[in-house]
């Protein structure tokens, strides 16, 4: 490969996987500021009808990111959801992973996202006429914090964001001068989509939301949430699974064979499904990036979609992992279930 073309790819890899890093990250920030905001009201009003459950765990699991699995977890092991809403939430969610759907493949994310709905609603309601409202958990901890010692965690007045900027804090600067970098760097046109389309408005958006959601919040909930819980957690994990994602779709493309993924699509459903039991946002984006290039059939991304979970199974193997394998022994079921009737119908 000459030397111009190769740095154009490393710089085309760079560019898209700090563009899908900043916008997982302002989601992530988004979805916290208005998780906290709400003080998880959200799911205190469910009660133990058990169809309600599950429609509030399939709910919960679309939710991008795994702070609505976390809610589950919790509400599970608080003993307000059974065993069949917690498989629901399971199935439903692709945790961290629905950013990056979202920021690659935008056309094909919300049909994944109504699919997964769709098979959690189903496999969940016979789970429950199975088993009921059956838990096996007791609590332990709670793994979401509200912050109700706090009642301005998500709130500033005018006086106060003048306050917290004639006395800005470190992070707040780092995290402001990065977004003020990135706004910059995609209004010139250096990263995100080329053009001015509805992709790059979009992504124009959300970096402005993201940005002013840095100004405003207190220092409290920037620090405890934007910066411990999102950024130092976060921005390096999924900058570095993307870029390798990235990478490895490149050299799949220079070195295997055209059609090795079609002509091996039942060793690749296997992968796909085995790699989803790993409890981790991180290695699926793989198999978003491989769907994206047009390598791999939706069937085989969406078995991989049903068995992981991103890292909101991580607290339920904190709890049990009785608990764990049981949750990922269904899903993984009906993971090949779905990626088998996939092949076999031809998508």
């Amino acid at each position: 490969m000459p030397p111009v073309e190769t740095l154009e790819i490393i710089r085309e890899i760079l560019t898209h996987s700090v563009m899908i890093t900043v916008f997982v990250i302002v989601m992530m920030m988004v979805i916290e500021y208005l998780t906290v905001r709400s003080r998880g009201k959200w799911g205190n009003a469910l009660n133990k009808k058990g169809w309600l459950q599950i429609l509030v765990a399939a709910l919960l699991g679309v939710m991008p990111g795994c702070l609505g699995t976390f809610a589950a977890v919790s509400l599970y092991t608080h003993r307000l959801i059974g065993f069949a809403a917690l498989v629901t939430v399971m199935i439903a969610t692709v945790g961290d992973e629905a950013f990056v759907m979202f920021s690659m493949i935008p056309d094909k994310a919300l049909l994944i996202t109504l699919l997964l709905l769709g098979i959690a609603l189903v496999s969940g309601t016979v789970i429950l006429l199975i088993m009921k409202n059956r838990s096996f958990m007791v609590l332990k901890h709670n793994h979401l914090t509200y912050h109700d010692d706090h009642p301005e965690c998500v709130t500033s007045n005018w006086a106060e964001i003048k306050g917290q900027f004639r006395n800005i804090s470190f992070s707040r600067a780092l995290m402001l001068g990065g977004a003020i970098l990135v706004l910059i760097f995609m209004i010139l046109g250096e990263i995100g989509p080329e053009g001015w389309d509805w992709e790059r408005i979009t992504f124009l958006i959300v970096t402005v939301i993201g940005l002013l959601i840095i100004v405003t919040v207190p220092d409290h909930f920037l620090v405890e949430h934007l910066w411990k819980h999102t950024l130092k957690k976060h921005v390096l994990r999924v900058l570095l699974w993307t870029l390798g994602a990235f990478s490895i779709i490149h050299i799949g493309l220079e070195y295997l064979p055209e059609n090795f993924a079609a002509d091996n699509q039942i060793l690749i459903l296997l992968i796909a499904v085995a790699i989803g039991i790993i409890p981790e946002s991180g290695p699926h984006i793989v198999f978003i990036t491989l769907f994206a290039e047009g390598m791999i059939p939706l069937s085989a991304l969406l078995a991989n979609s049903v068995v992981q979970d991103g890292h909101g199974a991580i607290p339920l193997l904190a709890e049990s992992r009785k608990n764990f394998l049981l949750v990922k022994s269904v899903n993984l079921l009906i993971g090949l279930i779905v990626g088998f009737a996939g092949y076999f119908f031809g998508f």
